[in-house]
């Protein structure tokens, strides 16, 4: 199998951005990039506490795949959420503080990095069980096809999750019923730790929906453009009733599994070379720059970034916490 960024858009024909694309994508994906980081920086100082699972490397999976959507299409994904909230439009300042557990957050407070939620922007949640996203935004697209409304439910999770037994039986169930969602399965090689051919037989993950009549196709994650062209593709097959459509998106995480995953199975030198070689902002910025685009553009776009992500870690740390009447509500028995 080809690494991620090689091979799978080698006989792809990229689709060309605009500058204003361009320029969008580089916001979209730095915001989240910023994001992550800073996460990283309060879960080491004990302000997040828990599970923290960051997007770093991702970000042109949930970019791109948010650019080809249309307003009310629904995203579902797993536990490393954090880009998919921001790319949905989700307001920095409520992610962060449900991150460090305050009353501000999405979810107040109780939540914290695996379980937030708006149904303000069609964001239908960040999921801890392993293979859960997949019968859930299955289900969120059921209902789409209920009401009519034409509306594809997008459900991203990862390689290590396409083994699980559930994904298969949504497939099945999907197929059958020809329900307008897309499984984009984001594969960085490693799902917790484990190197993807040491615990799959096939590595072909596009493939996994062929027994049910699934279409599929492998592309690079690492270009944004890519992305979009191949989930506009998705989307036009869904939303002409044909059922569901399944991508495997060759992406990479830089940070381990969690913050807790030190990532020793895997060579700082491997690393090194997907972040000079392929890192998605990067290739961003330098096709800008190639356009005319003058690098104090692109710093401003940074610093803007950089203070959005600064009031949101400001907020998060003097907000207060829940307050503990909030403790069994919204708990369904």
């Amino acid at each position: 199998m080809a690494n991620a960024g090689e091979g799978a858009s080698a006989a792809q024909s990229v689709p060309p951005f605009t500058r204003d694309e361009e320029l969008s994508a580089l916001r979209a994906m730095l915001l989240i990039r910023r994001f992550e980081e800073k996460a990283g920086q309060l879960y080491g100082m004990g302000v997040i506490a828990g599970f923290c699972h960051l997007y770093i490397g991702q970000e042109a999976v949930v970019v791109g795949a948010k650019m080809a959507a249309r307003e009310g299409d629904e995203f579902t994904t797993s536990y490393r959420d954090h880009g998919h909230m921001l790319a949905s439009g989700m307001d920095a300042r409520g992610v962060m503080a449900e991150l460090a557990g305050k009353r501000g957050g999405y979810s107040k407070g109780k939540g914290g990095s695996m379980h937030m939620f708006s149904r303000e922007k069609s964001f239908f949640g960040g999921h801890g069980i392993v293979g859960a996203p997949a019968p859930i935004g299955a289900g969120v697209a059921f209902a789409n096809a209920y009401r009519g409304d034409g509306r594809v439910s997008l459900t991203f999770f990862g390689e290590g999750a396409a083994n699980q037994g559930q994904v298969y039986e949504t497939f099945n169930i999907a197929a059958l019923w020809k329900l307008p969602v897309i499984f984009i399965v984001e594969n960085n090689r490693y799902a917790m730790g484990t190197s993807l051919t040491r615990a799959a037989a096939q590595t072909d993950f596009a493939m996994r929906g062929a027994a049910f009549g699934i279409p599929g196709k492998q592309i690079d994650g690492m270009d944004v453009r890519v992305v979009r062209a191949a989930v506009a593709e998705a989307l036009d097959w869904a939303r002409a009733g044909k059922g569901p459509y399944l991508l495997e998106v060759q992406t990479y995480r830089y940070r381990g599994h969690s913050m807790s995953d030190p990532a020793k199975y895997r060579s700082k030198e491997e690393v090194q070379k997907m972040r000079e070689e392929h890192d998605p902002i990067e290739q961003v910025r330098l096709r800008l720059l190639a356009d005319g685009v003058g690098e104090d553009v692109l710093k401003k776009i940074d610093a803007d970034v950089r203070k959005i992500v600064a009031e949101a870690s400001d907020f998060a740390m003097n907000d207060k916490e829940p307050d503990p009447s909030e403790l069994y509500t919204d708990v369904l028995a």
